[in-house]
């Protein structure tokens, strides 16, 4: 096993197939999945809006760094597709978009 790097990783994916009981669900729940709620965790944040068309979900991943963010987000799509069918929600295109953390530049302004 190498060097541990952390992912920030996002899955986008849309809502497929939803019946009428998933849609009332999900709506019921839409304040509790806006934007302002939005955060990357370990378990993942799941964000959308009512129009229930697309989904997003927010995850912190570690993995090897020689398997780079492609691995990081496989790692992710894989959490997102289980977590979406614990809840019984059809979904569909899932797609991730990795960053890695540990190699990232900050860029700081002079004062």
């Amino acid at each position: 096993m190498g060097t541990q790097h952390t992912y920030r990783v996002i899955v986008r994916g849309t809502w497929d197939g939803l019946t009428d009981e998933a849609r009332d669900g999900l709506l019921s729940d839409v304040a509790d999945h806006g934007i302002a709620q939005m955060q990357f965790t370990a378990e993942g944040s799941l964000a959308y809006d009512s129009a229930l068309r697309h989904f997003t979900y927010r995850y912190v991943v570690l993995s090897d760094a020689a398997d780079g963010e492609e691995m990081a987000g496989a790692i992710a799509e894989d959490r997102a597709e289980t977590a979406l069918r614990a809840l019984g929600r059809g979904f569909r295109d899932l797609r991730a978009t990795a960053t890695d953390m540990d190699t990232m530049k900050v860029n700081r302004k002079g004062r």
